[in-house]
């Protein structure tokens, strides 16, 4: 029996960060690679809760076949909760925000068609928009996002112009910044003048430390964006439930490429988030997940500061979010160093995998979510052990 691929198998590639984390299966390996929320903020008491009230007042249901929309009281709250007037009819459930991209791609996306994307941008748009086979334009950005004359210079005209600009305004993914409120006013504005709809991906705003970021892009032009976000964060990960809102001109087509994709996000999940809901939960519970995140945060940033100084390495300080950005002195590279911290127990990802276009490849990326302050400090600290190792290095 001879298989003979797609053409589009070519552009399919493994992730770079489900790689690095089977090598955090090692034994003492401290892992700030993995996107993962941290365990300690799943609700599992609640959702056992609300299981057993699912199954006892609408098992039957729960357990068939569903409307590919998604159910009916999910798509209301979620349309509710969200910061502009949105009509449920235009809410569809996805199997984790992940599939939104993928059903946005395959909607809008052309072999050829080009997309433009932050500079760095989230390494899992890039691998759901690569089977459409589109051209993917890197737009130069700051400690803000994207820069708007380089947008306005990239967006093109006819059949060359941009199917639509991907963006993450809040702690983004992989650098934790956050768009100004300046910044999201000028973007909505340009994009509008230039035609250009815009993807918002919002899986972090909830997890804000001081105060809330900005309204969101899609609030401020609703007819011009498809807004992304994602219950996966605030949540649990494994419900794989998230949702987007479109305008109506492309609902429809989303709609079916949903139907043909499958079926349905199961029913079952979707009810038991709609109980755990109830009774304003989301309010309680999230402010405990924020609290943690930024002990989390400020544990690494101290740790930075006490291991790094001297050494010439450049982070961050995240408002919010799951992530801390750093940049390595001139001449090294975040792939050479990743296995030395390996060796002295430490993972992390190299930020080049989150570059479209030319990559820096001295910014890696580090969560700090998932590991304990005692961890944190140590990891850091053999962090700074294995840059000090790379700096002996002799050069060839």
């Amino acid at each position: 029996m001879s298989w003979k691929l797609a053409s589009r198998t070519e552009k399919m590639n493994p992730s770079v960060i489900r790689e690095i984390l089977k090598l955090t299966e090692k034994p003492g390996i401290i892992s700030l690679a993995g996107g993962l929320p941290s365990p300690r903020t799943f609700p599992v008491d609640d959702f056992a809760r609300a299981c057993a009230r699912v199954l006892q007042h609408d098992g039957a249901a729960a357990l068939q076949y569903a409307a590919s929309e998604g159910y009916g009281p999910l798509r209301e709250a979620v349309a509710a909760q969200l910061p502009w007037d949105v009509d449920p009819a235009q809410v569809l459930i996805t199997t984790g925000s992940q599939q939104g991209l993928d059903l946005v791609g395959k909607v809008l996306l052309d072999a050829g068609s080009r997309v433009l994307v932050e500079t760095p941008t989230y390494l899992g748009a890039l691998q759901a928009f690569a089977p459409m086979e589109p051209m993917v334009q890197s737009v130069p950005s700051d400690d803000e996002g994207v820069d708007i004359a380089a947008l306005a210079a990239s967006v093109g005209n006819g059949a060359d112009q941009a199917r639509f600009l991907y963006v993450l305004p809040n702690f983004q993914n992989p650098t934790g910044r956050t768009m100004s409120e300046a910044r999201r006013a000028a973007l909505v504005s340009k994009a509008a003048e230039l035609g250009l709809p815009l993807l918002e991906d919002n899986p972090y705003g909830d997890l804000w430390f001081e105060s809330p970021p900005p309204a969101p892009l899609t609030a401020r032009n609703p007819a011009g964006c498809i807004y992304l976000g994602s219950f996966s964060k605030v949540l649990a990960p494994g419900l794989r439930l998230g949702y987007l809102v479109a305008p109506p001109e492309v609902f429809p087509k989303l709609l079916q490429a949903k139907q043909a994709a499958d079926l349905h996000t199961p029913g079952f999940n979707q009810r038991m988030v709609f109980e755990v809901m109830q009774g304003g939960f989301l309010d309680r519970h999230v402010p405990t997940i924020r609290t943690l995140y930024r002990q989390q945060r400020d544990a690494m940033l101290g740790a930075l500061e006490r291991a790094m100084g001297g050494l010439g390495v450049q982070w961050n300080r995240p408002a919010g979010g799951m992530f801390l950005w750093l940049r390595l002195p001139e001449g090294m590279s975040a792939v050479d160093l990743l296995p030395l911290a390996v060796e002295r127990g430490v993972a992390f990802v190299p930020g080049a995998a989150f570059y479209a276009g030319d990559a820096d490849p001295r910014t890696l990326r580090l969560s700090f979510v998932t590991a304990s302050s005692a961890q944190i400090d140590t990891a850091i600290g053999s962090l700074a052990d294995a840059v000090r190792a790379l700096r002996m290095r002799p050069t060839l």
